[in-house]
């Protein structure tokens, strides 16, 4: 804290006539066009490519606030005067470029860098930002989950720039580093490996974490409270570690027990585990009902609710299953926009429901197998178009509804009802491989599945992710559709955000 605190102060100061006047708009010359994604068009730029992430987050309890220090390292794609950086309710103290002083200004969402000349293309530039944040803040959005005696981070899909200011878009993945400060009596958390332990003559601890493979930033994840660490080994012994609230460890032990049983599974269908360990963070909040989620795949550390787990096996297995094959899709397989969301969400409910029914777990539906509960998904597919548009044209409003998810799934099982288990298995297992570590949209998906099978799939699969109408199951031609209902109320699945409709 002391360390972070001194460099604060001496930025504050020798930047002080860099501040710019706050405004409506950045400076000319700098591009503003944001990602053009479908969904959050403003969200984000593709003037860089953030390359690494430096974070450091120094938890103050007296205040609870956080004073944070963010480091990009950004390879500049269009010349400019300066760059642009997603940020809201960030309190900006200081700005450097390369080392040297350079003026900010805050506007809208985004944070306004100028350094002291143009940025030609191609060049690599380090850009640190000096902030205070506080996670309780009301804003219209936020990635802070407050906790009674610290905080977790919950980006997706458009609030990790509230956290720290970034490229915020899934496309620009990049490299992180994150260090976390707290008092001695609490525990800093976050993605990757535990790489040092820093204690200070002032009561507090720095706990550094490195992630080994690239991470979008709505995955990102660092929290604060009162922990205990609980590690055991996986499949070809991965390090598997959880991090859990001290008072409720016991309690949540058989949950957490099944990691390494559900791994196994995992790795039959996907291939091996992506990174380099895995692990739950069940966190307590303040605010149960600002809690909108059940679980959240941030990566190598899936954020829940610590009172979920604490149920039996049949009524959580599923949707562990649901977080863990984020691993895989998601996370090491990240959307190239968010319009892509059902690659991650589809995939992650069809494992997690296949996973379900191969145990012959009690189901509130009262079907049996995987095939019974598509039947009934697949007789509410128009209500769900109509409701909440095609599977891959989500809008904000409705990307995290149902038929990102389990709608999402009745794609994949109608693809796999067309080709056969085989070859629906070398389909994902490819697409797994070539865009692993990366990115990918639904038109890649596609042409894999093309090139895998032979066949030309992309036709098939076209209708079924854009078309206003549910089309016929392969192999089950008695299936039927029930008639829209233009009264009903869309379904968004209760639970938004990464939490899946199992």
């Amino acid at each position: 804290m002391i360390a972070l605190s001194w460099r604060r102060s001496v930025l504050t100061a020798a930047l002080a006539l860099a501040v710019l006047p706050l405004g409506p708009a950045p400076a000319a010359g700098v591009p503003t066009a944001g990602s053009g994604d479908p969904v959050f068009p403003s969200l984000g730029t593709t003037a860089y490519d953030a390359l690494a992430y430096d974070l450091a987050f120094d938890y103050r309890p007296a205040d609870r606030k956080v004073d944070g220090t963010t480091v990009l390292t950004a390879r500049v794609l269009k010349r400019s005067t300066g760059l642009e950086l997603d940020a809201l309710g960030l309190d900006v103290h200081a700005v450097r470029v390369d080392g040297r002083p350079a003026g900010f200004r805050a506007h809208e969402e985004k944070l306004t860098v100028l350094p002291t000349r143009p940025v030609r293309a191609g060049a690599v530039l380090r850009v640190e930002v000096v902030y205070t944040a506080d996670p309780r803040a009301a804003l219209p959005h936020t990635g802070w989950v407050v906790t009674p005696d610290g905080f977790a981070v919950a980006g997706q899909p458009d609030g990790a720039h509230t956290v720290f200011p970034c490229n915020d878009r899934p496309g620009d993945k990049a490299r992180f580093a994150i260090a976390v400060t707290a008092p001695d009596e609490l525990y800093g958390a976050a993605n990757g490996l535990l790489t040092a332990t820093e204690p200070h003559p002032d009561g507090t601890t720095t706990r550094r974490y490195v992630s080994r493979e690239p991470m979008a930033t709505e995955l990102v994840q660092a929290s604060v409270g009162r922990y205990t660490v609980r590690e055991r080994r996986g499949p070809d012994g991965l390090p598997l570690r959880d991090v859990v609230p001290t008072a409720r460890a016991a309690d949540l032990e058989p949950a957490l027990a099944l990691t390494p049983g559900q791994l196994a599974w995992a790795e039959q269908h996907l291939g091996r585990f992506p990174f380099e360990t895995y692990g739950l963070l069940p966190v307590d909040t303040d605010d149960p009902a600002a809690f909108g989620f059940t679980g959240l795949e941030t990566q190598t550390l899936t954020l829940y609710k610590p009172d979920f787990l604490r149920r039996a096996e049949p009524l959580i297995g599923s949707h562990m299953m649901h977080e863990l094959v984020h691993s895989w899709f998601g996370n090491s397989v990240t959307p190239g926009s968010w319009a892509d969301l059902w690659l991650n969400e589809g995939h992650a409910d069809f494992y997690g429901l296949l996973y379900h029914y191969e145990r012959g777990w009690p189901d509130s539906g009262g079907f049996t197998t995987l095939t019974d509960r598509m039947r009934a998904v697949y007789a509410r597919g128009d209500q769900w178009r109509h409701d909440s548009g095609p599977v891959a044209a989500p809008t904000a409003a409705t990307l995290f509804d149902s038929q990102r998810y389990t709608g999402g799934a009745l794609v994949l099982f109608a693809l796999r009802e067309r080709v056969g288990p085989e070859v629906f298995d070398r389909i994902e297992q490819a697409f797994l491989r070539r865009h692993g570590h990366g990115t990918a949209t639904t038109a890649d998906f596609l042409r894999t599945a093309d090139e895998v099978s032979g066949q030309p799939l992309s036709a098939f699969l076209h209708p079924w992710l854009y078309g206003e109408r549910t089309p016929p199951m392969p192999g089950h031609p008695a299936w039927t559709v029930d008639q829209v209902d233009p009264g009903v109320a869309r379904e968004t699945g209760g639970v938004p955000h990464g939490s899946g409709t199992l």
